[in-house]
């Protein structure tokens, strides 16, 4: 049996919960492991919340986490391509 392709929503990278989820679905739906009841949801719901929450294009970030860039990578990006959230910001995101 597969192991489920994406972590727990309360999974924090970066301090923050969540991001690191989208990142996994992205990846997963590449690789054609993302189970169909999440696919239509891509880009929205908690990815479009979060992206906004970043100030960032979640078509954008989905090109480059296909691209092949790492959790970390993808954390950088977003904290210099959308903006970094202060410590108080990301307590109240999670």
């Amino acid at each position: 049996m597969k192991e489920f392709p994406v972590r727990s929503p309360a999974e924090k990278l970066g301090g923050m919960v969540y991001f690191g989820r989208m990142l996994d679905k992205i990846r997963g739906h590449a690789r054609g492991e993302l189970p169909p009841d999440y696919q239509p949801n891509l880009g929205k719901g908690f990815d479009a919340k979060c992206c906004a929450f970043l100030h960032l294009d979640y078509d954008e970030v989905a090109k480059r986490v296909k691209a092949g860039a790492s959790d970390d990578e993808m954390l950088e990006w977003a904290f210099t391509a959308g903006r970094r959230p202060s410590e108080q910001e990301i307590t109240m995101w999670n």
